[in-house]
């Protein structure tokens, strides 16, 4: 009987072994290159390396995933187009910069459009994400998950944004991006359109008072060295999404489309849970650097919230008014079901 046993066991390892190679044979092999506009030690490199991970094992090392960073490959806008002619497969970027081939995007840029993150997955992960997947598919980019740059706080060199009012007169560096633009405009500040590059040396001539972007950029990025507040108003959240150029999806076989959805749904989740640990490090790592930080009370961030809602009306017909009508309603729906809402 032990030596039956013996020999069903090494029947079956062999079996086992044999079959991985089958496996992976479903596989072509292949370098996926990834473009990215920030630096690998930036949160989006965690969920660059988990989805690499993912996709080597279940692949047997066949499909290998690459990234690029600090626009190797060309900047977001330049990447996503590379993207629609079919010469570079993949780019994680924000939404932001795509506003100009699908206008439906510009949704995501509203202000005080999220109360929470909980609110922003729900939206991103749901129906509503799933349709602007959808509609991306329509001008040759298949989005395989949406990941996070996160909310945008304000600093500058004059005083703390502690209500509305304290934005008037403040010379705010504000994104090449129309809805941008016209949310600082309409706080009373006098927003000014510059590219990333330019804005530290910017703030320390004093060109600029103010700038605003997530926590972990305004860390890594050294704005505490020439900005003395840092305001906690959380007025935009920013998705970055993973998209993969459609003319070279419909070339991959339908297992390795499956790996990729699979594996970038692993990245999602590692570069979340990244970039919200990172952003409260760079809150602690920004108040003892010096920085005054407050946060905006919850009267004052509901009034913010209603004041903003002119920007919405203004840019409704751009963006679509059944986008953003929907984007209420679900808005509506998420508050509703909560506990107190």
């Amino acid at each position: 009987m032990k030596l039956k046993s013996w020999l069903l066991a090494a029947t079956a390892a062999i079996g086992l072994a044999a079959a991985v190679p089958v496996a992976a044979q479903q596989f072509e092999s292949r370098t996926i290159r990834v473009s990215n506009g920030v630096n690998e030690d930036h949160p989006v490199g965690a969920g660059v390396r988990a989805m690499a991970q993912c996709a080597a094992q279940r692949t047997g090392n066949r499909m290998r995933v690459q990234g690029f960073w600090g626009g190797a490959l060309g900047g977001d806008l330049q990447a996503t187009q590379a993207l629609r002619a079919g010469t570079q497969e993949m780019v994680v970027t924000s939404s932001s910069p795509l506003v100009g081939i699908l206008p439906a995007l510009g949704v995501f840029d509203l202000p005080f459009l999220f109360a929470n993150e909980a609110e922003a997955d729900a939206i991103l992960d749901g129906e509503f994400g799933r349709d602007m997947t959808q509609r991306l598919e329509g001008v040759g980019l298949v989005n395989l998950a949406y990941w996070e740059n996160g909310f945008r706080n304000a600093t500058n060199s004059r005083r703390a944004i502690t209500k509305w009012e304290d934005f008037q007169g403040v010379r705010m560096r504000v994104m090449q991006n129309n809805i941008f633009l016209d949310t600082f405009r309409n706080m009373g500040s006098n927003a000014i359109p510059m590219a990333f590059g330019e804005v530290f040396t910017a703030l320390e001539t004093r060109a600029i008072d103010g700038q605003e972007n997530p926590l972990v950029t305004i860390e890594t990025s050294r704005m505490n060295e020439v900005q003395r507040y840092l305001s906690i108003t959380r007025h935009a959240y920013t998705p970055f999404l993973v998209l993969y150029s459609k003319t070279l999806w419909d070339r991959l076989s339908p297992a390795e489309q499956e790996v990729l959805r699979t594996c970038t749904i692993e990245g999602r989740d590692a570069q979340r849970r990244a970039n919200r640990e990172g952003n409260d490090r760079s809150l602690q790592t920004l108040r003892r650097a010096g920085m005054q930080v407050n946060e905006l009370s919850a009267p004052e961030a509901t009034r913010m919230r209603e004041h903003a809602r002119t920007v919405w009306d203004r840019h409704a017909e751009q963006i679509g008014r059944d986008v953003v009508a929907r984007m209420g309603t679900e808005l509506d729906r998420l508050r509703a079901a909560r506990p107190g809402g």
